[in-house]
């Protein structure tokens, strides 16, 4: 930009020289200017060798100007001409910009026009981009509250945009093979639960009515009763596969909020004669309301596996504690075996103990309720064997 303001300065003092001294031709007057103090040149005479050596010459210099009381910038042209017999030196002068303000005053607009432009690109983009990505922040939205328990639809938003629309079909051919294989395996759940359950119940009625039978002899009985005990291991069994397989399958959709306290004192109730069955006392220490948003029947079934499971493994005439506060619930209980395998505690089919009542899936149930409601469940020992809900 400087180069271009030099240059044009340049063009117009030559223009003006030409002006000037096609003046002195007319105005013989005109070449007593010898000082810049009533116009923008002066002329000086000089002898004809410093003619004949001199070379126009543009330069910049600083002059003084009593408007502004301080010496500015100016641009100075030297140049000698001929009239008549005599050479003259002509000297033209034009004021021109501070290049420090000029860089200054530059570099400001251009930090204005680039945030300008910076702004603008941002609001236009995220102005089109929002349109453009619509259809698929919208179908990331639905995938994001999509639950196949639910039984619901994605709705896709056509796009001129032939990734979006591909994205769109293949994702309801994956939610529509999804939701026939849930159909699927839900349904053969409900009829496994059929189909077993009932041959089972009619096997053990069926020996229950031969047990009754007077011609059996002891021998007999007791194999019968044996059949009769697996019969009955197999039932729990079949209830609590599919129970799991349910909980796993996110079957239990209705959710409200569970208050652990009235849970647990209804449950000590219920579970009274067992624990008296062996002596042993069930205390709740409530430091502070508990409630949390889950299914019903599930809460019941997580808090009342981990109950059971403290009075089946418990000490005879020891005493179950149940703290309850405001995020965590802990079951307490002194048993005969010391601690427990954290690595394997929660795996299907370990049991803990010899009971012939235990499957060892009631602590993998438990586990699988707590995972599907972002509930912690742990253990720990300290002389007693204490399970946790972190919630």
């Amino acid at each position: 930009m400087l180069d271009e303001i030099y240059d044009s300065l340049d063009d117009g003092l030559n223009n003006q020289k030409m002006l000037i001294i096609n003046r002195v031709k007319n105005d013989p007057e005109t070449i007593k200017q010898l000082d810049f103090k009533e116009a923008s040149y002066k002329i000086k005479t000089i002898n004809k060798e410093q003619a004949l050596r001199f070379k126009d010459s543009y330069r910049d210099t600083l002059m003084y100007m009593h408007n502004e009381e301080d010496f500015e910038p100016v641009r100075l042209l030297e140049t000698v001409f001929k009239e008549g017999d005599g050479f003259y030196k002509l000297q033209i002068f034009t004021s021109m910009v501070e290049e420090d303000d000029l860089i200054e005053d530059l570099l400001f607009s251009l930090i204005l026009l680039y945030i300008g432009l910076i702004l603008s690109i941002v609001l236009l983009n995220n102005w089109i981009l929002k349109r453009v990505w619509n259809p698929f922040y919208n179908l990331l939205q639905q995938l994001k509250n999509f639950r196949l328990e639910k039984d619901q639809k994605i709705l896709t938003i056509s796009s001129n945009i032939e990734e979006f629309n591909l994205l769109n079909t293949r994702i309801e051919q994956m939610l529509e093979k999804s939701i026939s294989s849930y159909n699927s395996q839900k349904q053969f759940i409900e009829n496994a639960a059929h189909e077993l359950q009932t041959p089972l119940a009619i096997s053990i009625n069926k020996l229950e009515l031969l047990v009754e039978n007077e011609e059996l002899n002891e021998q007999q009985i007791k194999l019968v009763a044996s059949v009769l005990n697996n019969l009955e291991g197999l039932t729990r069994m079949n209830k609590s596969l599919l129970l799991l397989s349910k909980i796993e399958n996110r079957q239990f959709p209705d959710e409200q909020e569970i208050d652990f306290v009235d849970l647990v004192t209804n449950l000590k109730k219920d579970y009274k004669d067992l624990a008296s069955h062996k002596e042993m006392e069930i205390k709740i220490e409530v430091t502070s309301y508990l409630k949390h948003t889950m299914n019903k029947d599930l809460a019941g079934i997580l808090v009342s596996n981990l109950l059971k499971n403290a009075i089946i493994h418990g000490k005879e005439g020891s005493e179950i504690i149940i703290e309850i506060s405001q995020n965590s619930f802990r079951i307490s209980n002194v048993s005969n075996r010391k601690a427990l395998d954290e690595s394997r505690l929660f795996s299907r089919f370990q049991k803990n103990s010899e009971s012939a009542n235990s499957n060892g899936i009631g602590l993998a149930i438990a586990q699988s309720i707590a995972e599907k409601h972002q509930i912690e469940l742990r253990y720990s020992f300290t002389e007693k064997h204490n399970f946790h809900l972190d919630f």
